[in-house]
């Protein structure tokens, strides 16, 4: 297999939707994998100097996924030693191919927070001459809220989350 595309594309349709785009040196099966079991999620989810403390997986419709990030990394100044709690409640399940969720910033009982923005998430898994390119759709009720996750960091967060990513699959 030749290396992953090396950078993330992305665009905005509507004013409200997020679309990212990559492709990783992996089949669709252990992409989808990565993206749906503790144990692989553990091992990249995250900007770089944020690890996961906390990773639940209900793999089903209506199940969910709990997660903690925290910042490890004293270099990052101000965000050492905070937590980002996150929980995602699936809709649609076909392995390996598509994922949906919806995605919202929780605290560490699963209590989703109302003052922060919710993502639909829309995920697809094609295999590409043996690699995946993985498509993300993330919809927002408003255009506000797509610019206030944008203005959190959401973009370099994702695409250092998907870089990890992109560095974890090769030796799995």
């Amino acid at each position: 297999m030749t290396s992953a595309t090396p950078t993330l594309t992305h665009h905005t349709e509507h004013n409200k939707e997020l679309v990212l785009e990559r492709t990783f040196a992996a089949p669709p099966e252990l992409v989808f994998a990565a993206f749906t079991q503790p144990e692989h999620l553990r091992q990249w989810w995250g900007p770089r100097g944020w690890t996961l403390t906390h990773c639940t997986v209900d793999l089903r419709p209506g199940g969910r996924w709990h997660y903690c990030m925290k910042c490890v990394d004293p270099a990052q100044g101000d965000f050492y030693g905070m937590e980002s709690w996150g929980l995602g409640i699936y809709q649609e399940i076909e392995a390996p191919g598509r994922l949906v969720y919806t995605d919202y910033f929780s605290d560490a009982e699963g209590t989703i927070n109302e003052e922060l923005p919710t993502t639909q998430s829309i995920l697809t898994f094609e295999e590409v001459d043996g690699q995946t390119r993985v498509v993300s759709r993330s919809v927002y009720a408003t255009p506000e809220a797509l610019k206030t996750v944008m203005d959190m960091g959401m973009l370099q967060g994702i695409t250092e989350t998907w870089d990890r990513l992109a560095e974890y699959l090769p030796g799995q």
